[in-house]
């Protein structure tokens, strides 16, 4: 009994240990594509909760992710056959993010161990999943990283993320033109020592609006009208371009 007694004083005196939460919003959750569309930024901002006082130990970093919807893909490497380039080998990719960006607040190596990256998937390769039974298949994710950091789509920002006191935070993530419709998410991921202690997750909504909705919903679900009305505007267009150069002519 009086060791059970002395314990529970032990417990009493020593200092709680601060459990730390995520509260975040986002400048606007829903992006609409139109044919002006030349890009967007979203702001992600927000603050570490606290019950209790910092701890003094353990280095608070502050990670964010924001992706967009994942789809197969297919790459191919090409090799020089006869003095010409030719598709040698294809590796199916099973998912592949649209988008992704990556913002932290820390070096990547010392925000994240790599236990915790594995367990909730937050740098891009981690996001690839490949065919089993493929070949080489870091090489392949390598190459379907690289084509899209070109395009945009993918990209890491180490120190985007501005974190004031241990307490408040904010980050900008720019959205590209080529945007691919769909729902989109962004995470948060409060770090000590590069392990996770708390982490938020909300969506995005990206759609088309307006003309380039119509045209893309009638190209999904009714492929067979949009061929017929893409071919018939094809030949309007050819015979007005004749029909104009003709009366140009006729005049000169």
């Amino acid at each position: 009994m009086r060791k059970f007694f002395a314990a529970l004083l032990m417990m009493i005196a020593l200092p709680a240990q601060a459990q730390e939460d995520v509260v975040a919003g986002l400048s606007q959750n829903r992006i609409s594509i139109n044919a002006t569309f030349v890009g967007s930024e979203i702001l992600i901002f927000g603050a570490v909760k606290r019950d209790a006082p910092a701890p003094d130990t353990g280095d608070l970093a502050v990670i964010i992710v924001v992706e967009g919807p994942s789809d197969p893909i297919t790459v191919r490497r090409k090799e020089k056959r006869y003095g010409i380039w030719i598709n040698t080998q294809s590796v199916t990719v099973e998912a592949a993010p649209s988008f992704y960006a990556v913002a932290t607040s820390a070096p990547m190596e010392q925000a994240l161990a790599r236990e915790e990256d594995l367990k909730y998937h937050i740098t891009i390769p981690q996001e690839i999943r490949l065919a089993a039974g493929e070949e080489d298949l870091a090489e392949f994710a390598e190459a379907v990283i690289r084509i899209r950091k070109d395009q945009g789509l993918y990209n890491i920002n180490e120190g985007g993320v501005r974190l004031n006191q241990d307490t408040l935070f904010d980050t900008s993530v720019s959205l590209p033109s080529n945007l691919t419709e769909g729902d989109y998410r962004a995470r948060i991921f409060l770090t000590r020592d590069g392990r996770v202690v708390a982490n938020y997750d909300t969506a995005i909504t990206v759609r088309k609006v307006g003309l380039e909705r119509w045209i893309y919903t009638l190209a999904h679900e009714k492929p067979l009208v949009y061929g017929i009305m893409a071919l018939v505007i094809a030949i309007l267009a050819g015979w007005g371009a004749s029909t104009f150069f003709q009366v140009v002519l006729r005049k000169t």
